[in-house]
């Protein structure tokens, strides 16, 4: 019989204790039955309330200065999400005509 590998450390001396899988490296629990839900994930709502993915469109919501610069990004702008970082400005993102930018998402709704 073949029991998966850990999913936090990649062990493959799991055993089963019951309905659950056991990794005695890392000592980490889990139930084979039920959906794997990463819990170190960053979730991100729009504007509006919609949930934001990594590969995404977005378009801003208002006019926002660029720091450092008397650049304005203007309300429309479409930008496409790369990923989600912790911190002010949670959104590292490509803007059409800008370039890589960080972005938060209380300013943009999804495209």
């Amino acid at each position: 019989m073949s029991l998966p590998e850990c999913p936090k450390c990649g062990s493959e001396y799991v055993y089963e204790d019951q309905p659950l899988l056991i990794c005695p490296e890392c000592a980490h629990e889990w139930n084979p039955n039920e959906e794997v839900v990463d819990e170190d994930a960053i979730i991100l709502k729009d504007s509006n309330g919609n949930l934001l993915a990594e590969g995404d469109k977005v378009t801003l919501i208002k006019d926002l200065k660029v720091k450092g610069s008397s650049q304005v990004l203007k309300v429309g702008t479409k930008a496409t999400i790369k990923r989600f970082v912790d911190g002010d400005h949670d959104i590292d993102c490509k803007v059409d005509g800008a370039g890589d930018m960080m972005l938060k998402s209380q300013f943009v709704k999804k495209a």
